[in-house]
């Protein structure tokens, strides 16, 4: 099966190249995308330019697609379900959520001159970077790529509910799958609530899988793709 690898913020699509050779060689085409704004030196991108590439991508798929969004990109994962629920087969969460019809996209950190930059290890100590070394820090820090002012404060609009329909699967890593359920029962997240099938899977990791475990990643996702 066709899968599309979208990172969270700060990444492009390199951030995936431990995990592509994996997916092969279990006999899946991955495709790793770098977003507008997100590697390809366009600092003026937004959240559109951004899910118009995600929807590019869902198009050229030769029939339907698993669409795996990390972090943050779980809203693009699921604005791709919302806008293409015929060509998405299911979606797979690594980390995230996605933001209800509204809000913004990661309106998370300080902007500065028109970008997010990454703003260091400090709001990610504890469980999201514990199986982080000093070199994969060093390394992810060192590649991180500024997000523009644009896609961060970008406003989410979801129109279709057939959404709601396409299989989500929510890979946990630096939280438990009853954590997650917990609060999706809670309503933290209300579009997860309505999601009419839906998979905890368990991973072993921090908040960057496709870094610290990808082959464990990479079976996981060929795992979603059957279940």
């Amino acid at each position: 099966m066709d899968i599309l690898l979208i990172a969270g913020l700060w990444l492009d699509g390199s951030a995936w190249d431990d995990v592509v050779p994996e997916l092969t060689a279990l006999g899946h085409r991955p495709v790793a995308l770098t977003l507008p704004g997100q590697g390809d030196g366009t600092a003026s991108a937004t959240l559109d330019d951004q899910l118009a590439a995600v929807l590019a991508a869902v198009d050229a798929a030769p029939g339907k697609l698993l669409v795996v969004g990390h972090s943050v990109a779980s809203s693009l994962a699921w604005l791709a379900a919302d806008a293409r629920p015929e060509k998405v087969a299911k979606v797979a969460l690594i980390g995230g959520f996605p933001a209800a019809d509204g809000r913004a996209y990661a309106d998370l950190f300080a902007i500065e001159d028109g970008v997010m930059p990454f703003p260091g290890w400090g709001p990610f100590e504890g469980a999201d970077s514990a199986d982080l070394d000093r070199e994969t820090r060093h390394r992810l820090a060192s590649a991180a790529v500024p997000v523009p002012e644009g896609v961060a404060r970008g406003v989410v609009r979801l129109t279709d509910e057939r959404r709601f329909g396409v299989p989500v699967v929510v890979v946990c890593p630096e939280f438990t799958p009853a954590q997650a359920e917990a609060w999706i029962a809670a309503g933290e997240s209300p579009e997860l609530a309505r999601a009419t099938s839906l998979e905890y899977v368990d991973l072993d990791s921090g908040h960057w899988p496709m870094a610290t475990c990808p082959r464990d990643l990479a079976r996981v996702l060929a795992e979603a793709t059957s279940s």
